[in-house]
């Protein structure tokens, strides 16, 4: 009789939640690279630029570090120091999978079961040196470089090519590292 009665309720749910999440009106597809090579992606990578957001909320030199896992997932364990580099060091571990294995470039992430996000590669240079990622409903967005630093010509032609794939990158922060 429990699980009768959770059936409506999970089903309205469900039904929200793909409403709710649907790609914004107007804005055409979100477009990604044409093919990821996995292990060369895997590594450490320093956050250059970000949409900001609560989970990442004071967060400084912040580093994503992807490690392939057995079964084909990937372990994904960001670091950022808060609000300072001198701040307190925090950590999430949690796991990403190809949702689409022709290209590998659409990823599904999760922190915390039952919630995971869309992690799409829309640009990744030819020496895996730099990256833009985003999610097709155009919330989340991040600049990640294999350096702390990124010269201000690509990370212009990086905020461009979000502005053309339909991004408002009004409230981009750039995120601070130390470049010692």
């Amino acid at each position: 009789m429990f699980c009768h009665s959770l059936g409506p309720l999970v089903l309205s749910l469900v039904f929200i939640c793909s409403c709710a999440s649907g790609v914004r009106q107007g804005v055409p597809p979100l477009r990604v690279v044409p093919r990821v090579d996995l292990n060369r992606y895997l590594g450490a990578w320093h956050e250059i630029a970000r949409f900001p957001h609560r989970f990442q909320e004071g967060c400084v030199a912040t580093q994503a570090t992807y490690t392939l896992l057995e079964g084909g997932k990937i372990e994904v364990l960001n670091q950022c120091r808060k609000n300072s580099l001198e701040g307190e060091l925090s950590t999430a571990r949690g796991k990403a999978w190809v949702v689409d294995p022709e290209t590998n470039a659409k990823l599904k992430v999760r922190f915390f079961w039952p919630f995971s996000g869309d992690y799409w590669i829309m640009y990744l240079d030819q020496q895996y040196r730099y990256v833009l990622v985003g999610d097709p409903d155009r919330k989340y967005l991040w600049i990640l470089c294999r350096e702390k630093t990124l010269d201000e010509p690509t990370y212009m032609m990086l905020l461009q090519k979000a502005t053309d794939s339909g991004y408002d990158i009004a409230d981009i922060i750039r995120v601070e590292h130390d470049c010692d």
